[in-house]
């Protein structure tokens, strides 16, 4: 079990993978764990409804390689987010986080996602019910506002009353959710960004963990924000799309964050790890492509780089496609290029 106490330079949410729908599954995770052995990794969000009576192994199953591994819970009913809370500490999860930051219209239509920070009452009893039920980790990852309301005011609200409530962590995506007029899309980039809001929030919590999310697009931004401001220091960070399409900054992370040496020293070693597992998941009458397709963003700007991507999108998703076509794309790249972190540095 991990410790409620803010995060020391060692602790797995000091630098953490956000959850994405459809981009953060097991395939995905896997891949990044290769690279980074240190940081906190996250599910795709999946409803209390889909944990209590889904698939659960489809939704829910991982593998042990995957820890340090949270669950995003998607829900507003406090009895049914503390049903699946269990359920998921049952299986394993290192972390239970509530999702009170998403705009789109399918959480809208279900009462959770960010239009629960209309209902911060709502919040602390989901999170009062769910730190009755397990012994793990209970974090929020909200917005720091909705709509017409005052940034201040909302999320020092929600935050006293989920902290009273024994919240474990805050994770705060540094921006407004505008749930009346603009997509989900557009929600993830046109509210303006605020990082001093958070920094605020962790100046009136100085003994909550408060981690920081949104509008990150590289590893120096990263680590530059956990550098102090005028005395205040954040937790964490937590990329998103950034780690997605750049997966290679993520060789950096257990070495500039956590002090430690990383699984791999080179790219290809780190995909190269998991030829058994792909193996494996290809036997299970899975598609190559299921794994590739989160290896994409390898080698930016490298000679061979676009040939890697063009023969893996199209030929990965081939029924019969299996190792030698990962192995046949990776020789495209040569011997050039595969130090750790050297392209997200560059």
């Amino acid at each position: 079990m991990f410790p409620t106490l803010s995060p020391t330079a060692h602790h797995p949410r000091r630098f953490s993978v956000a959850p994405m729908m459809d981009w953060t599954d097991r395939r995905c995770r896997l891949f990044h764990r290769a690279l980074t052995a240190r940081a906190l990794l996250y599910t795709e969000m999946v409803t209390t409804g889909a944990v209590r009576f889904g698939p659960r192994e489809r939704l829910l199953g991982f593998s042990p390689e995957e820890q340090p591994l949270a669950v995003q819970l998607g829900g507003s009913e406090p009895q049914e987010l503390a049903e699946a809370a269990r359920i998921c500490a049952d299986l394993g999860y290192a972390e239970i986080n509530l999702n009170v930051g998403c705009p789109s219209d399918r959480v809208q239509d279900g009462r959770f996602g960010a239009c629960l920070m209309a209902e911060p009452e709502r919040v602390a009893a989901s999170v009062a019910a769910m730190k009755r039920a397990v012994d793990v980790p209970i974090t929020v990852k909200c917005r720091i506002g909705i709509d017409d309301q005052n940034p201040e005011q909302a999320l020092d609200r929600l935050a006293d009353l989920v902290v009273a409530e024994g919240c474990d962590g805050l994770i705060v995506h540094a921006r407004k959710a505008w749930l009346k007029g603009l997509s989900p899309k557009e929600n993830r980039d046109v509210p303006p960004l605020d990082y001093g809001r958070v920094f605020r929030l962790k100046a009136r919590l100085p003994n909550t963990p408060v981690s920081l999310n949104g509008g990150i697009t590289d590893f120096d931004q990263a680590k530059a924000l956990l550098e102090p401001r005028e005395g205040v220091a954040l937790d964490g960070v937590m990329l998103g799309r950034a780690a997605y399409q750049n997966p290679e900054l993520l060789m950096r992370v257990d070495a500039e964050i956590f002090g430690a040496a990383p699984p791999h020293d080179t790219a290809r070693a780190a995909v190269e790890s998991l030829y058994p597992a792909i193996a494996a998941h290809l036997a299970r009458g899975g598609r190559l492509s299921n794994f590739t397709r989160h290896m994409l963003g390898l080698f930016p700007g490298r000679p061979g780089a676009r040939a890697f991507r063009r023969l893996l999108s199209e030929q990965a998703p081939r029924e019969s496609a299996g190792l030698d076509v990962l192995s046949r794309a990776l020789d495209l790249i040569g011997d050039r290029g595969f130090v750790a972190g050297e392209a997200a540095a560059a």
